[in-house]
């Protein structure tokens, strides 16, 4: 007997396989229409024709309405003390957000509230925040730490996903990012900075699993190319994943890099090169896209459907943060990926489900409605694909199921 079944789907649209999706196959959307899903222990164990599904123990009457996969959330920074509403007029004035973090504005104050807060407290908030995503759709999600800077409240924050992942329904994987920005106690001595966290910090999150992957903003004031790469190396080296914030801001070699290395995924992309983005497709690299953040920043959007056309697989995220990014609604980027991206909305709904899951690593396990994933779903006041990505600024998600239980 299964424990939920959904009846009276309208159209369920979903990608399939365990890999992400690439080019024109992205578009490669499966659209059954008068079907019902079995989910057993959080798993699908059917899906088909009401007649033949399986007797279960709840039925959950979709009233003809869309079904997809659970939204991806592949890049946020979601744990982190206070907000940055302050340096929304600087904003709003033409003050350029690398400008902000020379003053110790941008990621530098967030520092400053997250060392300040206890573990519970960002607990809590990160625990609200990551509950609300869920009631927009989201089921699974991508943190990154970042905002200690030091070995103690690094640390803290890996904890805190830890601590999500074991007293919440959803899904966390966790990024080191420790070398998110130099501190001020290191202002001026990037390379010392690097040292201290490849030799102090990024062991002992790897050694006590706190960290899946690991991540380095390269960019022009931050972290350059051969500091990047010397990082990821010793990542590689203690069992970590690789990721990489690549040329978000000016080209400075970090798609070229990311390409080379071939990581797992590459994050931004805005200003990449033609050459970065064939190095990118070379190796494999999934293209990790923020059309939210190009939106709160005013600034371009990544060449998607270029990448797309040269053969990367691209995700689509949410990139929630409190300076550049303040949205932790999946369903805005999604619209932003069809209006700005100029995908189409199969294209896109691959980009947040199927791709994003493969871009964290969870590919075998979530990202498409087939039998022996997860029962990772959302019901859509919506009655197909079209309408989901045609309207913006109300939330659509109706009823939100992961592993099988609605949030």
């Amino acid at each position: 007997m299964a424990d939920l079944l959904i009846k009276n789907i309208g159209v369920l649209a979903s990608p399939k396989g365990q890999a992400p999706l690439k080019g024109a196959d992205m578009s490669n959307i499966t659209i059954a229409e008068n079907c019902v899903i079995a989910a057993e222990k959080g798993i699908i164990t059917y899906i088909g024709t009401e007649k033949d599904a399986p007797k279960s123990k709840e039925v959950l009457d979709a009233g003809g309405r869309l079904i997809t996969p659970g939204l991806v959330d592949a890049h946020t920074h979601l744990v982190f003390g206070g907000w940055r509403q302050h340096e929304f007029e600087l904003k709003l004035k033409g003050a350029a957000y690398l400008d902000i973090l020379k003053a110790g504005g941008g990621i530098l104050s967030t520092v400053e509230k997250t060392r300040a807060a206890t573990e519970d407290e960002l607990f809590n908030k990160a625990k609200d925040i990551s509950l609300k995503m869920a009631k927009h759709g989201t089921t699974t999600i991508e943190a990154k730490s970042g905002y200690g800077l030091n070995l103690e409240d690094e640390l803290k924050q890996l904890k805190v996903v830890k601590r999500l992942n074991n007293e919440t329904d959803l899904d966390f994987v966790s990024t080191f990012m420790g070398a998110h920005a130099v501190p001020p106690e290191y202002k001026g001595r990037s390379e010392d900075y690097i040292d201290f966290i490849c030799n102090e910090v990024m062991p002992i999150a790897a050694a006590e699993k706190l960290a899946d992957f690991c991540d380095i903003f390269c960019e022009t004031g931050v972290f350059d190319a051969i500091l990047s790469e010397k990082l990821l190396l010793k990542a590689r080296e203690l069992g970590l994943k690789l990721k990489i914030h690549a040329d978000e801001i000016n080209p400075v070699g970090g798609s070229e890099l990311a390409g080379r290395m071939k990581c797992h995924s590459a994050e931004h992309l805005i200003a990449a090169t033609d050459e970065g983005i064939d190095l990118c497709a070379k190796g494999g690299v999934i293209a990790v896209l923020l059309p939210a953040t190009s939106f709160y920043l005013d600034k371009p959007y990544a060449r998607a459907r270029y990448m797309m056309d040269k053969g990367i697989a691209v995700a689509v995220a949410s990139d929630f943060n409190p300076g550049s990014s303040p949205n932790f609604n999946m369903q805005f980027p999604m619209n932003l990926a069809c209006l700005k991206y100029k995908m189409t909305p199969k294209e896109a709904l691959s980009a947040v489900t199927l791709n994003a899951a493969a871009a964290i690593g969870m590919a075998d396990k979530i990202g498409s409605i087939e039998i022996r994933k997860k029962a990772d779903i959302v019901i859509w006041d919506a009655p197909d694909l079209d309408y989901l990505f045609y309207r913006y600024g109300n939330n659509q998600a109706l009823y939100t199921i992961k592993n099988g239980g609605i949030l």
